[in-house]
């Protein structure tokens, strides 16, 4: 299985960290479920299209 690293600044990685504990979820558990929903908007908005 692939494996990716995201990089981000202290901002972005505080919210990461807000909604990891407000959720009880872990930061990687968290950035995927971002993936997830950012992945089906995409593609959502492409299907609209046509």
């Amino acid at each position: 299985m692939p494996r990716y690293c995201l990089e981000c600044d202290d901002r972005l990685a505080r919210r990461l960290e807000a909604l990891a504990t407000k959720y009880g979820l872990t930061e990687e558990e968290v950035i995927t479920q971002l993936v997830e929903v950012g992945i089906e908007e995409v593609d959502g908005k492409a299907a609209r299209r046509y």
